[in-house]
């Protein structure tokens, strides 16, 4: 795990990229790696490579990076793990014809199977990654991000150049980058609670998409593509016992978590109690020589908002015989976090469950722990959010056959009545026009919302657009490939493609990161997502039970008191906090903010503080700061 930067000049540009260059771009990211440095810089200029280490497989400098193969045709710039790179390297010794450097290194490997297999190799790779290659003869750069999307990858073409990094501050340090609000972006943001790939809220800063290579000539062509799709390996499991699927997914999670216990440094497991982080405690466990450690956090304190679940954390913690550490948080350590947030965050990720993220992490990271399991991913797979059970209610409800002008005159009936700003009102509006009701797991604003928070002139300026053309190239896609067009799984593959790797993800990234500490996803490991994305929705939703076949599959696993609780998610007691310090706090940074820009409308956003709109007025929070610390 690691941080990755580098350039590569085209044939037209007189652009010479140098050392201090790739450097400073680095160094902007020695919390992704504290352990290491390198770069390298091709003799002509044309191209370089940096990378900072965070040391986790192979601890021997001859894996450190940027690495090159026996010849020095091909230069590789890493970031995240290959788990099965020892499978890997078996089948490439067998073949022959390569010479290793390293003992175990699955940055040496990513080098052969590229030479073996070009970029097809890519198939053959079980793993979290963005990674940079430099292709010597051929004279062109890959750029390439993991299936999911779990760790990033930013990029920007300007003045005859394409730079990329982890992170967007890496890329800010060339000093002819544009710095600017992408306002197409932030419209989308204030729908998703981040910028849909491949935007960000830099205009000319694009960030690739999970599952998404390009390869970059010489002479400044550029070829995108997709090269997986969960859609493209899928299989409906249709006709096969709940018994059998149940069977499927816990050997799929075993070895799922097995491959992500492979570490050379301590490795422990996120435990909030709940099915997700304790199945990851307790297949963890399983053959483990000594004690897991696990960690948990709480808030001081009682709010009605959220309840504390560190009582279910310390009973699966004592079930697993888990070493078992937790931490209290308060509103003054949410504050006191703000300014690091954002600058960590790059472009707002505007979940404030980035506080208790960075805060465990942390609280590993002191003890001894330098990678950790966490439990992303099994929700949207597994149908387990309750406000799921409400849109898949509401759209088959909206496949009964009622003519859409009745839709139109409910329309016109809600806002005679004054319910425009109504999320009924939006839902009603999604089906008028033929589109899905659900449009990700999390929405900030409605569209009706977002015009009256808006400033007068991005008003006008977006008075035709709506954030479904943000959601068509992922819509076409799946109407294109998915053999069953249930409306569940347009559900789980739209959060696969935006909500999962652009928000969730990189909460985990970038918090995670920040204090040095690399997140492993076992439920996002790429087989498992295909298995999910097979099975059909009448039994993942039977007897509209959530996670009904995740329950079956762990029932024996973890004790029934954890599978059959009341599900609570992972959050933040945001509500009360802004009736505390942090709504003062807020109101002060938006006044100043509408003083100095032009993007929202103050009325609007005056209207929203009086209402007691805590957690939306945090969507706006983290777009001010977050212009503050980049844009001021």
């Amino acid at each position: 795990m690691c941080g990755i930067a580098g350039a590569m000049t085209f044939k037209n540009s007189c652009f010479k990229i140098t050392e201090p260059y790739i450097n400073r771009m680095r160094d902007t990211m020695v919390h992704r790696g504290p352990d290491g440095a390198g770069t390298w810089v091709a003799e002509d200029g044309r191209v370089g490579l940096g990378h900072r280490r965070l040391a986790i497989i192979d601890l021997s400098s001859a894996a450190a990076q940027p690495m090159c193969n026996e010849d020095a045709t091909l230069w590789v710039s890493f970031n995240g793990e290959i788990y099965n790179h020892a499978e890997i390297r078996a089948e490439l010794e067998q073949t022959g014809g390569h010479l290793w450097k390293t003992d175990h290194s699955d940055t040496e490997v990513i080098l052969h199977a590229f030479e073996q297999w070009g970029i097809n190799c890519l198939e053959k790779f079980r793993g979290m990654f963005a990674i940079a290659l430099w292709d010597a003869r051929e004279r062109e750069m890959w750029l390439i991000r993991d299936r999911i999307g779990i760790k990033p990858l930013y990029y920007s073409i300007h003045h005859g150049r394409i730079i990329f990094a982890s992170e967007i501050k890496a890329l800010l340090e060339d000093p002819e980058q544009k710095r600017a609000v992408n306002e197409e972006a932030l419209y989308h943001y204030l729908s998703f609670l981040t910028a849909p790939a491949p935007h960000t809220l830099f205009e000319g800063i694009h960030k690739l998409p999970g599952g998404t290579w390009l390869q970059v000539s010489e002479d400044g062509r550029i070829r995108k593509h997709r090269y997986w799709d969960v859609l493209d390996h899928t299989t409906p499991l249709a006709g096969v016992s709940e018994e059998e699927i149940a069977g499927r997914i816990l050997a799929e999670l075993r070895t799922a978590v097995k491959l992500r216990k492979v570490s050379d440094v301590p490795v422990g497991v996120f435990l909030s109690g709940g099915i997700d982080s304790s199945t990851n405690a307790a297949l963890f466990s399983e053959g483990e020589g000594g004690p897991v450690k696990t960690f948990s956090i709480g808030y001081q304190g009682a709010y009605r908002s959220y309840q504390n679940e560190l009582h279910y954390a310390r009973k699966m913690a004592k079930e697993v015989r888990a070493e078992y550490y937790e931490r209290l948080l308060s509103i003054d350590d949410l504050i006191d976090f703000l300014p690091q947030m954002v600058y960590l965050q790059d472009e707002p990720i505007a979940d404030p469950v980035c506080v208790p993220v960075y805060y465990v992490s942390k609280l590993a990271r002191d003890n001894g722990v330098i990678v950790c399991q966490v439990g992303e991913g099994a929700d949207e797979l597994f149908w387990g959010y309750p406000g799921w059970q409400t849109a898949l209610r509401l759209q088959r409800y909206d496949d009964l056959p009622v003519p859409r002008v009745f839709k139109h005159l409910g329309l016109l009936a809600l806002e005679v009545l004054g319910k425009k700003q109504s999320t009924y009102y939006e839902w009603l509006r999604r089906a008028a026009k033929g589109q899905p009701i659900f449009w990700g797991g999390a929405e900030a604003f409605t569209e009706s919302q977002k015009q009256l928070l808006l400033s007068p002139r991005l008003r006008k300026r977006f008075n035709r657009l709506t954030s479904w053309e943000a959601l068509q190239p992922i819509r076409r896609r799946f109407t294109e490939k998915a053999r069953e067009k249930s409306h569940l799984n347009w559900m789980t593959y739209l959060d696969l493609n935006l909500r999962l790797p652009e928000l969730l993800l990189m909460r985990v990234d970038k918090m995670s990161m920040g204090v040095s500490l690399e997140g492993r996803v076992p439920f996002l490991d790429h087989k498992l997502v295909e298995l999910a994305m097979s099975i059909p929705e009448r039994v993942k939703t039977k007897n509209n039970t959530l996670k009904y076949i995740l329950k079956q599959a762990v029932r024996d696993l973890i004790p029934d008191e954890l599978i059959d609780r009341r599900k609570q998610g992972f959050g933040v007691p945001i509500y009360e906090w802004f009736l505390d310090r942090l709504g003062d706090k807020t109101r002060q940074e938006l006044n100043d903010f509408c003083n100095q820009t032009d993007y929202l409308d103050r009325a609007g956003v005056e209207r929203l503080m009086d209402q007691g709109r805590g957690p939306q007025a945090w969507y706006l929070l983290n777009f001010a700061l977050w212009w503050k610390e980049y844009m001021a």
